[in-house]
């Protein structure tokens, strides 16, 4: 988010721009350590809408920022176990190819038949884009990076921000780590710690911190001679939307997670090997190349989640200068495109263009105008 939001604002002529980054290197919180999943499927039109702007812009990513990345478009697969499920999906549909997305109804047959090596057990149906995909979130994060810092931002690593300076109810300053940063406006970036960066303002940003892990296992051939195609070819990723199981290609092997609603919120990103075992059976019955396929790697990371599964994106009423993009609940690396350019049009022009940002407002919680996004994982 930092990174796109420096290079929107440098496109549209701000240059005195600083990203303050606490690691050594940019991307080493939340963006390492997610999936690198991006899709047109979500439950809300706003959310649809900004991976319809940011999908378009990882497709053209090279020839706009000048960067490559490793972009795969080999779609996303929702499998559907109940009836409200299916129902909820259909009518998410309906509203996505509105919006000029080609979403597929299908079978379970159908879904099988388009991720080799899945069992169906219990699908009642399933939903399909195939501009969906896996995309590189390093490699976005430093085109950004390396196109805002061509056109005069700074980036000071290793560089923590301790407090920020209000005064008269506006912005004047960042402490950091290095000393102080004169500024009427910081934008807080800051993923699963921007409730942290919001109170040093004195401000209450709801995003909490909940940890999701995933795992990679060592390489699966695509096909085993003796059970039969094992694992699908592609990069699929199949989303078994009522357990919260997903997978996908990685390598040679498979990169699965799922998410344990009954962890409690925090900032512990080390592996929970117990819970592996908790994943196993349902990563099995879906996947039963997975039964004897060993673990390669496993990490945990952060999503940063708000009240209603939406983003934060726009100046906070209490504070003027103090703006949040964050609170993206799991999707934030696929829509950092859009955001980036909606934050960055919000500083400059008050308004951004083409997308109406009252569902991401920062004012919502208290005047209880929010529409939850219900499709996430």
């Amino acid at each position: 988010m930092g990174a796109s939001a420096a290079y929107h604002l440098t496109r549209l002529g701000i240059t005195d721009v600083v990203i303050v980054e606490r690691e050594p290197m940019l991307g080493m919180g939340s963006t390492g350590r997610n999936a690198g999943g991006v899709r047109h499927q979500f439950s809300t039109e706003a959310n649809v809408r900004l991976s319809i702007e940011s999908i378009s812009l990882f497709e053209r990513f090279r020839a706009e920022i000048g960067y490559e990345i490793d972009f795969h478009q080999d779609g996303y697969l929702f499998l559907l176990s109940t009836g409200t499920a299916l129902e909820s999906f259909r009518r998410s549909a309906e509203m996505q190819r509105g919006l000029g997305v080609e979403v597929e109804l299908m079978g379970p047959d159908e879904a099988a038949r388009l991720a080799p090596g899945l069992r169906v057990d219990g699908v009642t149906g399933a939903t399909y884009c195939a501009r969906d995909g896996i995309c590189d979130p390093n490699g976005v994060t430093q085109g950004f990076a390396k196109a805002a810092q061509s056109a005069g931002a700074r980036i000071l690593r290793e560089t923590e921000a301790t407090g920020i300076s209000v005064d008269g109810g506006r912005v004047a300053a960042v402490q950091t780590s290095r000393g102080a940063i004169s500024t009427r406006c910081v934008l807080n970036a800051a993923g699963p710690w921007a409730r942290d960066v919001g109170r040093m303002a004195g401000l209450e940003v709801p995003v909490y911190p909940y940890r999701r892990h995933i795992f990679i296992t060592e390489a699966i051939a695509s096909v085993s001679v003796a059970s039969g195609v094992a694992v699908p070819p592609s990069h699929i990723m199949v989303i078994d939307f009522e357990s919260t199981f997903y997978f996908h290609r990685e390598g040679g092997g498979v990169l699965f997670g799922m998410s344990d609603a009954s962890e409690p919120s925090s900032y512990d990103t080390g592996v929970n090997w117990e819970f592996l075992e908790r994943v196993t059976p349902i990563a099995v019955k879906r996947l039963p190349a997975l039964a004897e396929a060993p673990i390669a790697h496993a990490w945990a990371g952060l999503y940063e989640v708000t009240p209603d599964a939406m983003p934060i994106i726009g100046e906070a009423s209490q504070v003027e200068g103090f703006f949040t993009v964050a609170g993206f609940s799991g999707h934030g690396f696929q829509h950092c495109p859009a955001a980036g350019r909606i934050i960055a049009e919000t500083v400059v022009r008050g308004v951004p263009s083409g997308i109406d940002p009252s569902p991401f407002s920062p004012d919502r919680f208290s005047k209880l105008t929010s529409q939850p996004e219900t499709n996430v994982v």
